[in-house]
């Protein structure tokens, strides 16, 4: 049930779904049909975020859907399946789309910030969401596997995408380029957690502004491969 991407087309390999796909059941039949199931999903993520996987009822969900009980249970079984399906539904919007392949034309550097730039936006757009999927990861064993089976998934692309730099003598040849990718994969995830959903502070105790956020992904990213010097 997944849904291909145009940032999956450098493998030519879709990214593992964020969703467990096996809880899924086959989408309605009917337009009002699923019209009930979307507003059961968006209730569902509305309550997840609000009050954490733990203590979301199903009872909330139905009361944040303006449905009764007996039509959740006819598109799911339990708290688990609905899960899934949130972020079945999210997942296009939180895709992580890696580093781009550099074409000969390109400036690497700025290849790599529209590519900072892209991951995160969508991390502070559902920051709530990613929050959400922090707290899951840590109670749920499954989860966490499927999770880390999608992050590496891209730390492998951007892994393709320092060899080819090294290849083109852009980055350090000296790396290996899956150590470094997993390096400076897990430093951008984890400052945006700390920006967008800790909302940690900056120097001074000032709010952390999204550019520099970026801004500094993005330089040591390209400090970390010793791209060419720039201002």
């Amino acid at each position: 049930m997944t849904t291909r991407t145009a940032h999956e087309d450098w493998d030519d390999h879709p990214a593992p779904s964020m969703a467990a796909t096996s809880l899924l059941r086959e989408p309605p039949a009917t337009p009002r049909g699923a019209r009930t199931r979307a507003a059961l999903v968006a209730a569902a993520r509305t309550v997840f975020e609000r009050s954490g996987y733990l203590d979301a009822r199903l009872t909330d969900i139905t009361k944040e859907a303006q449905c009764s009980t007996g039509s959740f249970y006819t598109y799911f079984d339990n708290k688990e399946q609905v899960f899934a399906a949130v972020l079945e539904a999210a997942q296009e919007d939180m895709m992580h789309p890696g580093m781009k392949r550099v074409q000969d034309a390109d400036d690497p550097y700025a290849v790599l910030e529209a590519s900072n730039r892209a991951y995160l936006e969508a991390y502070r757009r559902n920051a709530k969401l990613m929050g959400l999927l922090e707290q899951v990861a840590h109670i749920d064993p499954a989860f966490a596997d499927l999770r880390r089976h999608r992050a590496d998934a891209f730390i492998v692309r951007n892994a393709r995408g320092i060899a080819e730099l090294q290849a083109r003598g852009i980055a350090d040849k000296k790396l290996d380029p899956m150590l470094a990718s997993r390096a400076l994969s897990g430093m951008v995830s984890r400052l945006a957690y700390s920006a967008f959903v800790a909302n940690e502070h900056g120097s001074g105790g000032t709010p952390i502004e999204f550019d520099d956020v970026v801004f500094t992904t993005t330089r040591i990213w390209a400090n970390g491969l010793r791209f060419p010097d720039r201002d």
